[in-house]
């Protein structure tokens, strides 16, 4: 028994250490550049490749090929890619989300390229490089480890790492060439990828799908280690070696067995899949997630009429074997759901293989049961609806990089525990329904079945839930902000995105005759991801001519072409647009865009001088009154009713309010609505950013919050928002305690917020922007209060229908402040609002903030500007320290 388990720690110990060199790439790569490398795994098996053609069929010494593969390939496959796919990502400012889409790119390209060099078959053939003593492997990595740690801590290249790591603009302005530092980082990374590929590949399966997976799942002690610490991810990588080689001496026994069995092999992806859902996430909430698409017109019915021919001819033209393009309708349906949950959502998701592999498995288990063919996979349908409910459940807080890693830890797991194990597939067969055996009768239904599923997204997309999901994509805190549950929201999309991959995966099955676990490998699913996001992720003729590329491509010669080329477009994401952006565009009738060439004209942008109630009393007709219309008079404004006041003599103190609307406490003041009572907020690390701080908001009364950078305002705002939760203290409204309650929640009881960095949703119109606010607000269903608001703030004429994108700092500051007053609060909240806008576009803003406090509003303004908070301002208080001192 004793010598058993210190051969099984032997073992555990070599696959550890090379899980530990896979961990001190990807901290090393992470720390110098911001990026997670998930094309660790490919360079790696290029690597191994490069060794056995040097080796193996060149005749090199076996010490040379090692040094060439190991010193030169390797960390010139790192600088490569620095040069060519990251760095211009970097200096183009893009977010964390966008390079890790590029090194999905990069992992489907070199596994395409390696499929065209050497063929998609196993190679047993690979050298040894140290032999089999896993004591010399172990020491190499500690070696490395212990190198890496001194060169960090005690030379100038590791002060300048740390610096890049800290903050890198800083570094940047204090001479440091943060190029360099990133170059020698994927130099590194690359070289401990390529060591771990030639040290694994004599010891399992080399091809091109196999091993760039197996070195995927040991992500996780790079995330154990929070992509920081080297010890972290060593002893991790170690641990998890030998308790997985231990585990393999246990035989459990009844109906969970071999599922146990399966896990206790396979603990690397256990590892994965607790620690992206159980850790703090990587990554943060905001600019991580996918970037929002260019908004344009619907393509011409032209374009969809020859792509409905091109998907008719094989009824007429082709034989009566239709095996390549029977399989293209169905693989449309699954890369359908991507365009719901990455597309519409903006959500990284990379386990859709996953859902559509349980599709057609639960089909054929059904039908093996003896329910028919058609009436199991409608079944099987919601039941892998049912498992992305309890998947995307916990998913569902993660943002950007983590739910990438979320969802590329569900797909690997249902792989490795379910689809590939002979418990769960053994005897499993897949055939047609009754009546649609012949080919070209099966590709007639799934025709039908497309469809429908296409009819489906394009309703999702133009509705209020599409709207909805275009928010969420946009900008995550803007759609809480208007109201959008966006928890429910994501799990929508997740649960919609796993019906439809089902009823794909099934679909796909049945045309091929058979359950093949490999059609549905987490490989296939990131080269899915990767073409979706190349031909226009929010397109509904994306999933067709993805389907159609990737299904002809690979039925040829040339297996791994479709991937190289994929690969190619999408490590070049920044710089290459979506391809379905380069076909002609309708221009729908009625609504109708300026050209881009013109700018917006002065209608366009400043509000008219005069101006409407934000509640008018309406017409017998329930219309607002015409626009240009007197603004309500607000007393003790200097400058008249509407104006803004210029203090002669420098700041002034402002005056008292009119009376207000709200019940009165003695001496005339109104009753608070929102209230804040010691509230305190502490954040990691010790910093308190709000201490104990007592606010109270009245009706017709603007108060401003003033004070330096940093000295608590915009935490406040937060916590009164929603975005923040207190550790101490509460927030009430007209009474009742609200602290627990979430953004959305708060905007539905009638508290509208903006932000100091502008939260518009650029893929939607303005008056879709605004529209959002009025359906997701505190009063619902009111039609009036969209043209209300578009009127008030200047936005009703010709720039109501163009893109957000497309327009200026002043009129987005309307849109976002339009958006908020469409759904009819009665509390305003507004950080820095005059942020970015000139002195006529200010004066604009300050008579409508003046207006709309007459008109009975609970305002608080967050600002720095003096002469705005001094024309328009009831009370002032200033912070300090996160205490209010005045």
């Amino acid at each position: 028994m004793a010598s058993l388990t210190y051969e099984l720690t032997l073992a555990g110990l070599a696959v550890g250490s090379a899980a530990a060199l896979t961990g001190i790439g990807l901290v090393v790569t992470y720390r110098a550049t911001g990026v997670l490398n998930l094309a660790h795994g490919a360079v790696a098996m290029i690597c191994a490749y490069v060794l056995r053609q040097l080796v193996v069929v060149e005749g090199w010494p076996l010490p040379l090929g090692a040094l060439v593969t190991l010193l030169v390939v390797a960390p010139g496959v790192g600088v490569v890619l620095d040069r060519a796919v990251f760095r211009p990502l970097a200096h183009r400012g893009a977010n964390p989300a966008q390079a890790l889409v590029a090194s999905i790119g990069v992992f489907v390209l070199l596994v395409g390229t390696a499929v065209l060099l050497w063929g998609p078959g196993a190679r047993d053939d690979v050298p040894v490089l140290l032999g089999d003593d896993p004591w010399a492997q172990l020491g190499a990595v500690v070696a490395l480890a212990c190198l890496v740690g001194a060169v960090t801590r005690w030379t100038r290249f590791g002060r300048e790492l740390r610096a890049v790591i800290d903050n890198r603009p800083l570094a940047v302005l204090s001479g440091i060439d943060a190029d360099r530092v990133a170059a020698a980082g994927w130099a590194f990374g690359s070289f401990t990828a390529g060591l771990t590929g030639v040290l694994l590949a004599p010891y399992v399966r080399l091809d091109p799908y196999g091993m760039p997976l197996l070195v995927l799942e040991v992500v996780a002690v790079a995330v154990i280690a929070r992509m920081r610490s080297l010890p972290v991810a060593v002893v991790a990588a170690l641990a998890i070696g030998v308790a997985q080689a231990q585990l393999t001496r246990l035989h459990p026994e009844g109906w969970a067995g071999p599922l146990l069995q399966a896990v206790g092999a396979n603990l690397f992806v256990v590892a994965l899949l607790v620690s992206a859902l159980v850790l703090p996430g990587i990554g943060g909430k905001g600019r991580d997630a996918l970037p929002p698409p260019v908004r344009s017109e619907p393509l011409p019915g032209g374009v969809w009429l020859v792509v409905g021919v091109l998907f008719l001819l094989p009824l007429g033209f082709a034989g009566p074997d239709l095996h390549t393009a029977i399989q293209v309708p169905a693989l449309s349906v699954i890369l359908l759901s991507l365009v719901v949950v990455a597309g519409r959502g903006g959500q990284i998701a990379l386990g859709q293989a996953a859902y559509a592999g349980l599709g057609a498995l639960f089909t054929a288990l059904l039908a093996a049961g003896g329910v028919p063919t058609l009436a199991a996979l409608g079944l099987a349908v919601p039941l892998v609806a049912a498992v992305g409910l309890l998947t995307g459940w916990p998913a569902i807080r993660r943002h950007g990089l983590a739910l990438a890693l979320v969802t590329l830890a569900t797909g690997v797991a249902v792989s490795r525990f379910v689809l590939t194990q002979p418990y769960a597939t053994a005897g499993v067969s897949l055939g047609r329904p009754a009546g649609f055996t012949d080919d070209r009768a099966f590709y007639a239904l799934e025709l039908l079945v497309l469809a429908g599923c296409l009819a489906l997204v394009a309703a999702l997309r133009r509705g209020r839930t599409g709207r909805a999901l275009a928010a969420l994509r946009d900008h995550e805190p803007g759609a809480e902000a208007a109201g959008v549950a966006v928890p429910g929201l994501k799990l929508l999309a997740f649960v919609l995105g796993a019906a439809l991959a089902a009823l794909g995966g099934g679909l796909l099955g049945m045309g091929l005759r058979a359950f093949d676990p490999e059609a549905y490998d987490p490989v296939r699913g990131l080269l899915w991801f990767a073409a979706v996001l190349v031909l226009g992720a929010d397109s509904l003729l994306t999933p067709l001519a993805a389907a159609a590329l990737l299904t002809t491509l690979d039925a040829g010669s040339h297996a791994g072409a479709a991937a190289a080329a994929l690969g190619l477009l999408a490590a070049l994401t920044a710089r290459v647009p979506p391809l379905t952006a380069l076909l002609p565009r309708a221009r729908p009738g009625g609504r109708g865009r300026r050209g881009r060439g013109r700018p917006p004209t002065p209608d366009d942008v400043v509000p008219p001088a005069g101006t409407v109630s934000v509640h008018p009393r309406s017409g017998a007709d329930g219309a607002a009154p015409p626009a240009g219309g007197p603004a309500p008079p607000v007393p003790g404004r200097a400058g008249g009713p509407g104006g803004r006041p210029r203090p002669a003599g420098g700041r002034t103190r402002p005056r008292a309010a009119g009376p207000a609307t709200a019940p009165a406490l003695p001496g005339g003041t109104p009753a608070p609505r929102l209230r804040a009572d010691a509230v305190t907020l502490t954040y990691p690390g010790g910093v308190t950013a709000v201490d104990g701080v007592t606010l109270a908001l009245a009706p017709s009364r603007v108060t401003a919050l003033v004070g330096p950078n940093g000295a608590g305002k915009s935490t406040l705002f937060d916590c009164l928002a929603g975005t923040l939760r207190p550790r101490r203290g509460s927030i009430t409204l007209d009474g009742t305690d609200i602290t627990g309650r979430s953004a959305h929640a708060r905007t539905r009881l009638g508290i509208a917020r903006t932000f100091q960095r502008l939260a518009v949703f650029p893929s939607l119109t303005v008056e879709e922007n605004v529209r959002l606010g009025e359906e997701q607000g505190h009063v619902r269903r009111d039609p009036a209060a969209v043209e209300r608001s578009l009127r008030l703030l200047g936005l009703a004429g010709p720039v109501r229908h163009e893109t957000a994108a497309d327009l200026p700092t002043g009129t987005l500051r309307r849109v976002e402040l339009a958006r908020a007053l469409a759904g009819q609060p009665h509390t305003l909240l507004l950080d820095e609002p005059a942020a970015g806008l000139d002195a006529a576009e200010t004066a604009a803003l300050a008579r409508i903030l003046a207006a709309l406090a007459a008109d009975g509003l609970t305002v608080l303004v967050v600002e720095h500007d003096p002469d705005l908070v001094a024309g328009i301002a009831h009370t002032v208080h200033t912070m300090e320290g996160g205490r209010i001192v005045s």
